[in-house]
């Protein structure tokens, strides 16, 4: 494979001027970078991390904020590559994961730039997106249409995206209560109740033409990105109404992936079971125990898929062989909740945080860093060998920069420095 060279024109420059180093600068040359590699990628939570984590996050932050429109939009996909067509299409429910990290990013860091650009997107899911479901005056959800979005797909509900919602309107919440009224936010928590069959699973989509609640087509991350949204909801409004619908779903999550050595590294699922054990002042009414060994086969999951190749070190610690950011970020999003509740004696802490470091590394090696994208992570690391339609797909999009896998990047360091403290 093929790395990229954005950021790297000073380096390769470096490499010509001096082609006749002698074999003595050349070995100490090669012992920087090993001890570099060492730090930067074999110890657990080195504290040489922390600045660059720190600068990484801002970079991204305000790469959210200059692409953040007017109308509360985000530039949702764009390509560094001036030569490739991006197709104008919009995702809300990564709209809302975007306003989510800005978030996490103004709690840990004040800034009224960011503020106010979480506020327009805010804004934007509760003028063009909120509606009530025909019929159902108390149900409300975030609507996915065609002029928006870009598809020819029928308006929609989608639980993620009601779940989501919900958690970006919350994190709005913490800092300006009251943006959004308590009726709106119950009704959004009424939909995935209303979505919710007995046995804890969801119906993924509610499509008026097609009759309402389908269950055809079923998300991997709807279930706990659901429950995140109910989990918000209750400690903003202590009904029991939001818990159960939230325990019901991670316990169905959990009692169907029990036993199994292979299952999805579901982020979303592991993210909700922070929130639900962080809920001290309350008697779970769900096994405690349940939900730690659902949380560490998830774990275990993941810490198979990493990627080991000091050789290659433009692709060690990532999680997927291909070089892309996102599935990287969101395991480590996962992992570092995990870490957050997991206990303190078991074994499997040590190899997370391990796992963690050498993740971070990969993700701070990704991102730009100056220029006009500064902050942006694109979507892959490096291009692929061959010429198969599939090859090149993959190629034209390796300079892509979409708003999710700048929010996901920026939420797991965000994550990073809350556990370092």
């Amino acid at each position: 494979m093929k790395t990229m060279t954005l950021n790297s024109k000073n380096h390769a420059f470096y490499i010509r001027k001096n082609a006749s180093l002698s074999i003595f600068s050349f070995l100490i040359l090669c012992l920087f970078f090993i001890g570099s590699y060492d730090v930067y990628s074999q110890e657990p939570f080195q504290l040489q991390q922390h600045k660059a984590i720190r600068d990484a996050v801002k970079l991204s932050a305000n790469y959210l904020v200059r692409n953040t429109k007017d109308s509360g939009l985000f530039e949702y996909r764009l390509n560094m590559n001036p030569h490739v067509k991006v197709k104008k299409k919009y995702n809300l429910l990564r709209h809302a994961g975007a306003i989510y990290a800005m978030s996490m990013y103004y709690d840990m860091q004040p800034d009224d730039n960011v503020r106010m650009s979480m506020e327009r997107a805010g804004r934007y899911l509760q003028q063009n997106a909120i509606e009530p479901l025909k019929g159902k005056d108390n149900i409300s959800g975030v609507w996915s249409k065609p002029k928006v979005n870009g598809t020819l797909n029928p308006p929609q509900v989608k639980l993620g995206g009601v779940g989501l919602g919900l958690v970006a309107l919350l994190s709005i919440e913490k800092f300006h209560p009251g943006f959004t009224p308590l009726s709106d936010l119950k009704a959004l928590g009424q939909f995935i109740v209303f979505m919710q069959k007995e046995d804890g699973s969801f119906y993924s989509k509610y499509i008026p033409s097609l009759k309402g609640r389908q269950d055809k087509w079923q998300s991997l991350f709807y279930p706990g990105e659901a429950a995140l949204g109910l989990l918000m909801l209750y400690k903003k409004d202590p009904s029991e109404v939001w818990i159960k619908s939230a325990y019901r779903a991670l316990e169905y999550l959990a009692n169907r992936r029990k036993n199994r050595s292979n299952i999805p590294a579901d982020h979303w699922a592991l993210l909700a079971t922070e929130q639900m054990l962080s809920l001290t002042n309350h008697k779970l009414p769900i096994s405690r125990e349940l939900l730690i060994n659902h949380a560490i086969q998830i774990c275990e999951t993941m810490l198979r898929d990493q990627v080991n190749s000091p050789y290659r070190p433009k692709y060690d610690g990532g999680f997927v062989r291909d070089g892309r950011t996102t599935p990287t970020a969101t395991r480590l999003e996962g992992l570092l909740a995990a870490l957050s509740f997991l206990p303190s004696n078991h074994e499997i802490r040590k190899r997370i945080e391990s796992s963690v470091n050498r993740g971070l590394s990969f993700l701070l090696r990704s991102q730009v860093k100056e220029g006009p994208f500064a902050g942006a992570i694109p979507r892959a690391v490096g291009t692929r060998d061959g010429k198969s339609t599939q090859i090149k797909k993959f190629n034209r999009r390796v300079y892509e920069v979409r708003i999710d896998y700048v929010q996901h990047a920026m939420s797991a360091m965000i994550q990073y420095l809350h556990l370092m403290k």
